[in-house]
């Protein structure tokens, strides 16, 4: 049985402003190649001396510890656990006693941010020779092992997968069959047998949790819950009983994806994930709504139904196939309201007719984005979150000139020119500007626009900040591009003393 609320929590200070930040992306000087905990810490201090109440942050889940990193935060490995490439080193406890052997490491590291793409596996070899070195001087202690104890079951099985992947691969599908299983007799001996080594990876997730809660102490954190797991990752491992193999999850052809899409992650069973009683949902949004700040549920759509795509098959050939979404919603709603946060759920694409009535009754925020509004901002709805833009559309300064239109054709995508002049003159209407004006003054004039919105959550992207004129990600694409792997065009050092973060931010305080 479960006892839930009606509805998820609308904290009194919620009404306000944030950006939505690419981690990794958010590169400062001092970075070992890839944007961390620590320059989180020195966004999130920033954005609150320019009157921010909160950051959007993209999923921070773990993948498997190995060389090949996988670069994209919606493809995760762990939905409940976080990956450690995020990890500043030199903040981790313990840090300090390698003296000039960890100089050495984070001067090799810094010269990682000069290249044009994030080289995570450069970057794993460098922070993890750190951190096994930190780890090797500081041992076992009673903190970490109530941290173990604290975690329970979840974080062993997790340890002892990452343990297992560093001698057979990422995927549990390729193991040895008799550790095919978290719960058989012969990964019960491995992991007695490699304790030590899963006690590291406990103890990285501790420091994770340490990092993340310091930056949760100065502004309010949003994360990002993407919609399935890796296949052959630790999450799959622990519930491959409740997920349905030779099955990916999409959606299905629309006027900005032609060809549908099909996401590479597999869905899980209605009816086997009640028989385990939720608890896949339970632990998950427990571990991503620990701090308390909130959540944003990537494509809400799927507490209702899922787009199946049978292994081998055209997106445009799957079927929807529906979720018990009453029960699904009250788990939310519950472990939202024990956490006291925030939930988000990410309405775009294809939704099916009562879907979003539904979700704003149980006060799960929906998102409104200029780019497809017919409307005024002033029309979008309270119990929203409105933006701009996203990840998976283009910045404004790359629809404005045509950049991102060039970067589609480039790599063989079908476009629909239409729908990409139509989001033109939206933004163009809404910011009150003409084709000569400066690229600045457009993405004030749409954001000055967007304020006028009685939405609760007004976001705009570091992105759009800098002028990027690419876009984290390309839907449709996978080799053709470096989706997820493209750093801020200036470090945060610049970012800081530039004027145009000033200047959307003065619009966006309301």
């Amino acid at each position: 049985m479960i006892c839930a609320p009606e509805a998820c929590p609308l904290p009194a200070d919620l009404r306000g402003w944030g950006w939505a930040v690419q981690l990794y992306a958010a590169r400062s000087r001092r970075s070992w190649g890839i944007g961390d905990l620590a320059d989180l810490e020195s966004i999130a201090a920033w954005s609150r001396g320019l009157g921010a109440n909160l950051l959007l942050l993209n999923p921070l889940c773990a993948v498997p510890p190995t060389r090949g990193q996988v670069a994209s935060p919606y493809s995760p490995g762990s939905r409940r656990f976080h990956n450690p490439l995020y990890l500043a080193v030199a903040e981790v406890p313990g840090a300090e006693v390698l003296g000039a052997e960890l100089e050495t490491l984070a001067a090799e590291a810094r010269e990682l941010n000069a290249g044009e793409r994030i080289d995570r596996d450069a970057v794993f070899a460098h922070k993890l020779r750190a951190l096994e070195r930190i780890f090797e001087r500081q041992g076992e202690s009673p903190l970490l092992a109530r941290f173990r104890a604290e975690r329970g079951p979840a974080l062993e099985e997790f340890a002892t997968y990452c343990a297992i992947a560093e001698q057979h691969g990422g995927d549990f599908r390729r193991w040895p069959a008799e550790l095919a299983r978290p719960d058989a007799p012969a990964t019960r001996r491995f992991a007695a047998e490699h304790a030590r080594r899963v006690s590291f990876h406990a103890w990285l997730q501790w420091q994770l949790d340490e990092q993340l809660e310091t930056v949760s102490s100065v502004i309010r954190v949003l994360h990002d819950l993407p919609i399935g797991v890796d296949p052959g990752g630790a999450d799959a491992w622990a519930w491959q009983d409740t997920l349905a193999r030779g099955v990916y999850v999409g959606a299905p052809p629309d006027p900005f994806n032609a060809d549908g899409q099909n996401w590479g992650v597999p869905p899980f069973i209605p009816a086997r994930l009640r028989e385990a009683d939720y608890l896949p949902l339970r632990e998950t949004l427990r571990a991503n709504l620990r701090e308390g700040g909130g959540l944003r549920i990537d494509h809400v759509m799927g507490l209702f139904r899922l787009f199946w795509i049978p292994e081998g098959r055209r997106a445009v050939e799957g079927a929807y196939v529906y979720y018990p979404a009453e029960e699904l919603i009250a788990i939310v709603a519950l472990e939202s309201v024990r956490a006291g946060a925030v939930v988000v759920g990410e309405d775009l694409g294809t939704v099916e007719p009562g879907v979003r009535e539904r979700l704003a009754s149980a006060r799960i925020l929906s998102y409104r984005l200029a780019y497809f509004q017919d409307g005024p901002p002033a029309e979008y709805p309270e119990l929203a979150l409105a933006a701009v833009t996203t990840h998976d559309l283009p910045t404004v300064a790359g629809l404005w000139t045509g950049a991102d239109l060039s970067a589609q054709r480039a790599v063989g995508l079908t476009v629909r020119e239409d729908d990409v002049a139509q989001m033109r003159e939206r933004v163009r209407r809404l910011a009150g500007v003409g084709e000569g004006d400066a690229l600045e003054e457009l993405v004030v004039g749409v954001h000055q626009a967007l304020a006028a919105s009685p939405s609760l959550i007004l976001n705009a992207t570091l992105d759009d900040a800098l002028l990027a004129l690419e876009r984290p990600n390309l839907p449709g694409t996978c080799f053709e591009r470096p989706n997820w792997s493209l750093p801020l065009p200036r470090p945060l050092e610049e970012l800081f003393e530039a004027e145009l973060p000033r200047r959307i931010a003065a619009a966006l305080r309301r």
